[in-house]
């Protein structure tokens, strides 16, 4: 399958239990540093685990062909390799860039978690500052705690300037964080949807949508919440 969004394609891999996602920039993978901007940046072939450190050397991307940027494609990695899926970030701009992949020509290799249910639940939870905050009823609360998704219908204060795919905490009335999760609408389709029944949405955005606030297997119940 192939797809422009690294979030989208690492989402996408994660739900197909893929083994390995594959992202094609227009550098060979990744260096300490952007290696435009500085020629004793070192190539790294295999990257263990992605830490605060493997974040620091991204760079902005140099061209529409990079598309969003090595920051962006390491933030799909760890949706991916959280989730037990491998991630090679290679260059696009040769021919047959994956069958140069097999005849080991470079690339950076990412490894998947080696507890990845976990892992990638751990990493939901432990984003320091969560991009957005839903306020939702009783109803919701108990749909949460017995393992349910958010759906919009539950929701019932949306606050922040969040996008698709960022960590939104959710708030009891009382303003007590329950759940941590990714979600899968940006503020602004978020404010419009929230408190609709699931087959309103397509007639108020326009399109057909996720019937899914944040889905179960994006969400994490906080341990005060039990």
């Amino acid at each position: 399958i192939w797809l422009a969004d690294p979030w989208l394609a690492a989402r996408v891999a994660t739900m197909m239990g893929a083994d390995l996602l594959v992202l094609l920039s227009d550098i060979d993978g990744l260096y300490t540093a952007p290696p435009a901007r500085d020629p004793q940046a070192k190539f790294i072939p295999v990257v263990d685990r992605i830490t605060p450190d493997i974040e620091a050397m991204a760079g902005a991307a140099a061209s529409e062909l990079s598309r969003g940027g090595m920051r962006t494609k390491l933030d799909a990695g760890k949706i991916a390799n959280a989730a037990g899926t491998a991630m090679v970030i290679t260059s696009g701009t040769r021919l047959s860039p994956l069958m140069a992949i097999e005849r080991g020509e470079r690339a950076t290799f990412f490894k998947p978690s080696t507890n990845p249910v976990k892992g990638y639940k751990t990493w939901i939870a432990g984003q320091l500052e969560p991009a957005g905050r839903l306020t939702v009823d009783a109803g919701a609360i108990g749909a949460l705690l017995s393992g349910k998704s958010l759906l919009p219908a539950g929701v019932k204060l949306v606050s922040g300037n969040f996008s698709r795919g960022d960590t939104v905490a959710i708030l009891s009335p009382e303003g007590r964080e329950i759940a941590r999760g990714l979600v899968a609408y940006d503020a602004a389709d978020a404010v419009r949807i929230a408190g609709l029944k699931t087959a309103e949405i397509e007639t108020v955005l326009g399109y057909e949508a996720r019937s899914a606030m944040i889905h179960r297997d994006d969400l994490v119940v906080s341990g005060a919440a039990n």
